[in-house]
């Protein structure tokens, strides 16, 4: 099964457009997690576990293991989620963006090293870096396109041919990039409007939209914006809000990022239409 037909099937099969971010912080941690060498997939799995029925996609990013050394424990929670939930799919929040040979060892490291269904990558090379992430047809590119923070404008908003370069960007990848039906795109749910003409030019390509909860997207206008005919077409992510939602010292963590989960999954179905 490739990546776009399993993520169709994890929005059914869970009735949820909700994208679990895994980002975890240390100093943010349980303190049962905090000193134990297998804390963080520990941690990770037990979020996993409590909210894999309410999620269409998890997605850990990398760079909250790569900074604390916590490669290995990356894979082992990669591994954990194909053998305990394999029909959820698996995005690697990497965002690379490199030459085509250096692409290729990018690719090596998402769908080889950690079985990502997915990977985030950097457009701002060209095609050729694209490239080599379309080797592995089965996979999942998901592209920057306009991102939700506020600094995106600086370079998203320049004008290619009267238009923004994120239109742009969403543009070639409907029209040329996305050959073998395997792209989405990466759009904030902090700018709305924006997220609305992305879905005009894309059609019903996937949208990743990370911005909601921590960084304040709005559940409503992200929904009406991005959704597709069917009430489909995004995967939306909530990291932070959905991780730590555990208010007091000794709550159950995993309790509490269930029920924040299941929140966000209703909030988002009730303007699914």
């Amino acid at each position: 099964m490739n990546f776009i037909n399993k993520l169709s099937a994890a929005w059914t099969a869970n009735d949820s457009l909700l994208c679990v971010g895994l980002d975890p912080d240390m100093a943010k941690l349980p303190p049962q997690f905090q000193n134990d060498p297998d804390g963080i997939f520990k941690f990770c799995t037990e979020i996993i576990d409590a909210t894999a029925d309410l999620a269409c996609s998890f997605k850990p990013q990398i760079a909250y293991f790569a900074a604390l050394g916590a490669e290995r424990q990356l894979e082992n929670i990669c591994s954990y989620l194909r053998a305990k939930h394999p029909h959820i799919p698996l995005i690697l929040d990497a965002k690379r963006g490199d030459i085509g040979a250096t692409a290729r060892q990018y690719a090596r490291e998402a769908y080889d090293r950690y079985g990502a269904d997915a990977v985030t990558v950097n457009p701002y090379m060209g095609s050729d870096s694209v490239e080599p992430y379309m080797e592995w047809s089965d996979r999942g590119v998901i592209i920057l396109c306009r991102t939700s923070n506020a600094g995106g404008s600086d370079l998203q908003f320049l004008q290619v041919d009267g238009k923004p370069l994120y239109q742009h960007v969403a543009r070639l990848v409907a029209e040329k990039w996305n050959s073998n039906g395997q792209c989405a795109l990466v759009v904030g749910a902090t700018f709305p409007e924006e997220l609305a003409q992305v879905r005009a030019i894309v059609g019903d390509m996937p949208l990743l939209v990370p911005g909601i909860g921590a960084q304040g997207g709005d559940i409503a206008a992200t929904v009406g914006s991005g959704k597709t005919a069917d009430g489909m077409g995004m995967m939306i992510n909530s990291s932070r809000a959905i991780l730590y939602a555990a208010r007091q010292p000794g709550e159950d963590f995993a309790a509490a990022a269930r029920r924040v989960a299941l929140e966000t999954r209703d909030a988002i179905n009730l303007h699914r239409g």
